[in-house]
């Protein structure tokens, strides 16, 4: 997360144009990716462009068939042309869908119930369906369509899918149309459109700018087709003059879409058509736009419909500082003192104008590859103040904007640049955050235990009570409160995972250890089969990844104790920067972590060499009575701070460690704990961020 202004021409491109805002705007954005340089120069931005579906690649990915946009005040549609919004149309409905006129896939043309039938069948697929309605040969007709696809090639690899799925003959369909002409009214090219969809021909109104329309005819995937069609037109209507639409045109064509697949009523559905530079702006007002397919999000600002790789983007262009309240609203709590929101809105401010035009068609996107944006919905009075008590401040290290990435939970200690993505700069380095532990606040504690059955598991301390006595090793005894009490795989209630035992009241349970509850300061993981862990490695790791995983190991730990090498079975997993050990471990928390297995113990010799002892080999135990070997399944062995855990035969593994997210800069829950102190924003940042000044941009 970082901060940095730019001029608008140069961030936006031909993706800009808007007009000027009243007042100078400032950015924000949230980073959990590897950024390109660590510093950048600040400039002056009024907005900021917040992707929300698009195919960019490896950039980012999320698509969509069609999005559905909703507004209490009524929706206005058209394009920025000279540094003003002219308006093409007002749309009188509350709802209205868009999609893009690219490669998608006709499934049938018939009637309403043989319509219904087969989208139901293809909502269970990933080839999602879309249901227009109209008229053709003088009678209505239902016309299922599933899609949107990059290319003709995919497009024609679907239709066996579908042809399996539904039953029915389908055939691939793209964006080659004739047009007929222009018209200066949309009755005008009703008229046109009626006359030939009578025919039996497909043919559509389409809005080209303000008071310009079209009727296009076909929906062609190649040229071969479009000829084709071109002389079937021809003998049928030879009136008509037909001229080439110039892939580049942008318009919007006119369908009503039936309802079928999204429980509504016959709605305006408007594909937009043309190349990568195409687009139309979508305006709600000040009563915001919703996106239904984005969890129902109302959106500050515009919303511009385009087309990238052959698929649907959708842009919110948004004030900067508006952005900003949701960003922060969704980043921490609102409840949280005052300065640790103004230290959160500057920090994400600064990583946010650093970003440039990082993602093509825009300076972010709206998930935590940048930072979270969840529009309207995480906006909160307290929030809002700070970042209007701090608007435009950002973080500067040598004149220029520092690109301040963030974590929730540093753990305790931040992380040095080495130990996430083996890069950063000169306002990063390894500092202490014991305001991390404020996450723990109220939490409980939980007990590990050993039952009776040989399974090990936890139970939450106002569930039990302590008893009299220990065992011979010295080991607490605990029974419960309550019948049939769970006991959880991990020190944390999760309502998805069924518990590993239930515990009765009189039953002597012995306490292993007592942990905090795992949350986002302290927190337990597994256990992991090897199985799973292999699994998990694929595609993460290079090189070979072992098929059966009988020890792991940290081998090196960075400045901060974090992760930056794992050995399984003596063998390095080398990834491409250390950070990426949390995925490529089950989805970790961060990577301050240890690694304890259920399978075996470490012992660490008087010559300083370590060695494995496997639970399938059993222990030697030496007693007052002699030396003896345990069976290796249910032993307990503690270490020199008396964590004691149990060894069995089945080998797994279990990751206990601190903190939550890459740990680099500003710790959100440090910040907190600081502000809770007495530090105020300012210092909370110069704190995390060194040799930096919060200044006004």
């Amino acid at each position: 997360m970082s901060g940095e202004a730019f001029n608008r021409k140069s961030i936006f491109g031909a993706w800009m144009g808007r007009a000027k805002r009243a007042a100078a705007i400032m950015v924000l954005a949230t980073v959990c990716i590897p950024w390109s340089s660590g510093l950048h120069a600040a400039a002056a931005q009024e907005d900021i462009r917040v992707v929300i579906f698009a195919d960019l690649g490896s950039k980012y990915k999320a698509t969509v068939p069609a999005v559905t946009l909703k507004s209490s005040g009524g929706l206005s549609v058209g394009q920025n042309s000279g540094g003003s919004f002219q308006t093409w149309m007002g749309l009188p409905d509350s709802t209205v869908r868009f999609s893009v006129d690219s490669y998608r896939v006709k499934v049938l043309e018939g009637n309403e119930a043989a319509a219904i039938k087969a989208a139901q069948a293809l909502q269970k697929t990933n080839d999602k369906p879309t249901v227009f309605i109209g008229s053709k040969n003088g009678s209505s007709v239902y016309q299922v369509y599933a899609g949107i696809y990059a290319s003709e090639q995919s497009a024609q690899a679907a239709v066996q899918r579908i042809s399996s799925a539904t039953g029915a003959q389908p055939e691939v369909k793209g964006n080659k149309h004739w047009s007929t002409g222009s018209y200066g009214s949309e009755q005008e090219a009703n008229l046109v459109r009626t006359t030939i969809a009578a025919a039996g021909f497909d043919a559509f109104t389409v809005i080209q700018s303000r008071g310009q329309y079209a009727v296009w005819v076909g929906e062609e995937s190649n040229d071969s087709k479009l000829s084709a069609l071109k002389t079937e037109l021809e003998s049928k209507q030879p009136r008509l003059t037909l001229s080439k639409v110039n892939a580049t045109q942008t318009g919007l064509i006119i369908r009503q879409e039936a309802g079928v697949t999204t429980g509504s009523q016959v709605m305006s559905h408007y594909m937009l058509s043309g190349s990568d530079n195409s687009k139309v702006i979508v305006n709600g007002g000040n009563n915001g736009i919703q996106v239904v397919e984005r969890s129902q999000r109302t959106y500050r600002g515009e919303m511009e419909i385009g087309m990238t790789s052959g698929q649907l983007a959708l842009v919110n262009e948004v004030p900067l500082e508006q952005y900003l309240y949701s960003v922060v609203g969704a980043e921490v709590y609102s409840s949280w003192p005052d300065e640790a929101l103004k230290a959160q809105a500057v920090a994400a401010r600064s990583y946010a104008l650093a970003q440039g035009n990082r993602f093509q068609i825009g300076n972010v996107v709206d998930g935590t590859l940048s930072q979270a944006y969840n529009g309207k919905s995480s906006e909160h009075a307290n929030v809002n103040e700070a970042v209007d008590a701090t608007a435009a401040e950002v973080i500067k290290s040598g004149g220029k904007v520092v690109e301040a990435v963030f974590s929730s939970n540093a753990g305790g200690v931040t992380a040095d640049a080495s130990e996430v993505w083996n890069s950063g700069g000169e306002a990063f380095a390894s500092v202490d955050s014991s305001g991390d532990t404020s996450a723990q606040k109220g939490a409980q504690e939980w007990y590990h235990v050993l039952l009776s059955s040989g399974k090990t598991g936890y139970i939450r301390e106002d569930n039990a009570k302590e008893l009299e006595g220990v065992t011979e090793a010295g080991l607490d005894k605990i029974t419960v409160t309550a019948e049939n009490t769970n006991v959880r795989p991990i020190p944390q209630i999760q309502s998805t995972v069924t518990p590993i035992a239930k515990a009765q009241p009189g039953e002597e349970i012995i306490v292993l250890e007592k942990v905090p509850q795992s949350g986002d300061y302290a927190w337990v993981r597994g256990p992991f089969t090897s199985a799973q862990l292999a699994k998990s490695l694929q595609g993460k790791v290079t090189g070979t990844v072992p098929s059966s995983i009988n020890y792991l190991d940290v081998t090196k730990r960075g400045p901060s104790g974090r992760v930056l090498e794992v050995e399984a079975d003596g063998s390095p997993l080398k990834v491409k920067y250390p950070d990426m050990f949390r995925s490529a471990m089950g989805g970790l928390p961060s990577t301050l972590f240890d690694i304890a297995s259920t399978g075996s113990y470490t012992v660490l010799g008087a010559d300083g060499a370590t060695s494995h002892v496997s639970g399938t080999q059993g222990t030697q135990i030496l007693s007052a009575s002699g030396s003896s070997t345990s069976s290796g399944n249910g032993v307990i062995v503690m270490n020199e701070d008396r964590h004691a855990r149990v060894i069995d035969k089945t080998q797994s593994f279990i990751f206990t460690g601190k903190g939550n997210g890459h740990g680099l800069g500003l710790s959100q829950w440090g910040a907190n704990g600081l502000a809770e102190q007495g530090y105020d924003y300012k210092k909370i940042l110069q704190h995390y961020y060194k040799n930096v000044d919060i200044v006004k941009d």
